[in-house]
């Protein structure tokens, strides 16, 4: 193997793991993430098709891996499982019982699958890395993981939801958009078919949830023109 081959084996792999990440991937999207020009990323795909990789080109739309086709699972490097336990220390902190769970479950798959000599490492830097807000673990909500669910399968939620301006709650039908933080705390934005607008969420105050056996179409906004939208409306719609 020349001294090509070598440095170009690195993107290779990475080319492959971004098609597993992503559905669609564009040649123009990696030769920018890869600082490389389109034609070298048109040999690469060439290259990974004749070791086997079934990689399907939608015309127009860009490179996907064929339905079913996994790789092995990948090798993390040190620096990388580092960032991954610093991330799980930040996570720990967060106020939703759900979002700790599930990204506890990940992190520990993860682990099971490094180096011995990398996961000691982990394990030593998971003991020796503190953030000091939330020190008391309060948790004020246990949704979040329930909401991505319906978020990104386009399920409508019926929520009953406490406003503390009135001190009452009401019924709501909804229909999930984004989820941003603030210090540890949950928002969600969703459409609210009783004030028939976006509205915004404190996950700790939705005293009861259930997804709906119910789909809704996909809006068209983005997050970010959502956000300017609300802007121009001087804040956030308060539910």
């Amino acid at each position: 193997m020349n001294e090509i081959d070598i440095k170009r084996l690195p993107r290779l792999t990475a080319i492959l793991t971004q098609l597993q990440t992503k559905k669609l991937i564009t040649a123009s999207e990696l030769a920018i993430k890869f600082s490389v020009s389109k034609r070298t990323i048109y040999r690469d795909i060439k290259a990974l098709e004749q070791s086997g990789v079934p990689i399907l080109t939608e015309e127009g739309k860009g490179y996907t891996l064929m339905e079913g086709y996994r790789i092995p699972p990948i090798m993390f490097s040190e620096s990388e499982a580092n960032a991954l336990i610093t991330a799980e220390q930040l996570v720990v902190k967060n106020k939703d019982t759900s979002f700790v769970k599930e990204y506890t479950e990940a992190i520990g798959k993860i682990k099971s699958v490094l180096r011995s000599n990398t996961k000691d490492k982990a394990n030593l830097l998971s003991n020796r890395v503190v953030f000091g807000q939330n020190d008391d673990f309060v948790r004020t909500s246990s949704y979040l993981s329930t909401l991505q669910l319906a978020l990104t399968n386009f399920n409508l939620v019926k929520i009953s939801y406490y406003s503390p301006n009135n001190n009452q709650s009401t019924e709501r039908t909804i229909e999930p958009f984004a989820i941003y933080t603030t210090q540890e705390n949950w928002l969600l934005i969703a459409f609210c078919r009783l004030r028939i607008d976006f509205r915004a969420f404190r996950l700790d105050r939705i005293e009861n949830l259930s997804v709906l056996n119910q789909s809704f179409e996909p809006h068209k906004i983005t997050f970010e023109e959502y956000f300017d939208i609300s802007l121009k409306k001087c804040s956030i719609p308060l539910p």
